[in-house]
């Protein structure tokens, strides 16, 4: 019997690092045999060239150019026309049985668009979710709408996966790929995080990671200077910077970044990519994370550290207590960190529970891969939910 071939895509650092445990199923699997396209910001020599990472872990079938220099909504467009392009090749030539994707940025719409048309069945992880502030929101349901295979991070998630007419039989509740490498990994000591980072930390420590909101125009510089000025009063504070990603106007706040750490070089540290062990190793020793990433909702709760969650970009997320959110002034982000060390919060940090889930979902998605019936998998109808009046 052949074996069968789950062929996954990964365009950034952060999903890499999601993907990673289950890619690590996948290929101890006798009966699957692993296909990795590598594209979007993994390829960019501005993000890093992250592909070189990638090849430590897992041999990479295809790299597909995409990024082209402009983080402008032409370039971005442009960008993803060039990909499905190149996306349509490499399954003419891979010909995989199942193509696995995650989330909701534009090279994974392209992805997706492309195996569609080539009839391969695509399994969507981290659907049903909401972000309300980004474009991401409407790409992650057109995905959920090409997609056969649903992997959701919570029940509510997966409710609205059917909701959108998805059938119930191939919607599944998993909780959110994260938690896995939280409980996986060898996190690093205090000692071994600072010489990784060749930083010291200080009596507070905050984690900054701010991406642009993609369906405002032209704010990100006016809102990441609002955080910055807020930052800049915190005392005894050390800050880590990890950069924006290739949304438009990513690159306006990875150059405030690097101003601000070469003006500031005794408090703060900036990284294009700091890396899944990096990354969850500070959050051991981080008081916060803050700006409007994803992590900070699935992963930070589960070392009982608070979240700053600013502005509409993560609105519509379910979130856990230990995230504070506030909007893009300085007198609302201000209050968020007297909330955020106030003793009252502090105290309520020790019980949070993470509604993410507590791990275990790689081994559950690799398992219902290797056993999905693909027969007829292609053609779907619309499920109707009965509509309460």
């Amino acid at each position: 019997m052949s074996k069968r071939k789950i062929c996954v895509v990964t365009g950034t650092r952060a999903e890499y690092g999601l993907l990673y445990w289950l890619m690590r199923e996948i290929e101890a699997n006798s009966n699957l045999e692993l296909q990795l396209i590598v594209t979007g910001m993994h390829l960019s020599p501005e993000f890093g060239l992250t592909y070189k990472d990638i090849e430590k872990d897992f041999k990479i079938d295809k790299k597909i150019e995409m990024l082209l220099s402009s983080d402008t909504a032409i370039g971005v467009s442009k960008s993803m026309g060039l990909a499905q392009i190149s996306f349509a090749e490499a399954y003419e030539e891979l010909r995989p049985d199942i193509l696995v994707v995650l989330g909701d940025r534009y090279e994974i719409f392209s992805a997706v668009a492309s195996a569609m048309i080539a009839n391969i069945p695509i399994a969507h992880l981290h659907g049903g979710e909401t972000t309300e502030g980004a474009f991401d929101e409407s790409i992650r349901h057109s995905i959920t709408k090409m997609s056969h295979l649903h992997f959701t991070a919570t029940n509510e998630y997966r409710n609205r996966v059917i909701q959108l007419g998805e059938h119930p039989s191939r919607v599944f509740n998993v909780g959110g790929l994260g938690i896995d490498n939280i409980k996986k990994l060898k996190l690093l000591s205090k000692e071994e995080f600072e010489a990784s980072i060749n930083f010291k930390l200080n009596e507070k420590n905050i984690l900054v990671t701010f991406h642009p909101v993609t369906l405002e125009n032209s704010t990100a510089k006016e809102q990441f200077q609002i955080l910055l000025d807020v930052i800049d009063e915190l005392e005894d504070t050390h800050i880590i910077f990890t950069k924006a990603n290739s949304d438009t106007d990513g690159r306006v706040i990875n150059n405030m970044i690097d101003e601000y750490v070469k003006n500031n070089n005794d408090k703060a540290v900036c990284f294009t990519s700091l890396g899944q062990l990096r990354y969850l190793s500070a959050l051991q020793y981080v008081d916060a994370v803050v700006g409007n990433s994803s992590s900070g909702l699935i992963e930070a709760p589960s070392f009982k550290i608070g979240t700053i969650n600013i502005g509409d970009r993560q609105k519509g997320r379910i979130m856990a207590d230990s995230v504070i959110n506030c909007d893009t002034t300085k007198n609302s982000i201000s209050n968020a960190f007297k909330r955020l060390y106030s003793k009252e919060f502090q105290d309520e940090l020790v019980k949070v529970e993470n509604p993410y889930g507590n791990g275990g979902a790689n081994l559950e998605i690799k398992n219902i891969l290797k056993t999905m019936d693909l027969e007829n998998i292609l053609k779907k109808s619309f499920y109707d939910i009965e509509l309460k009046v």
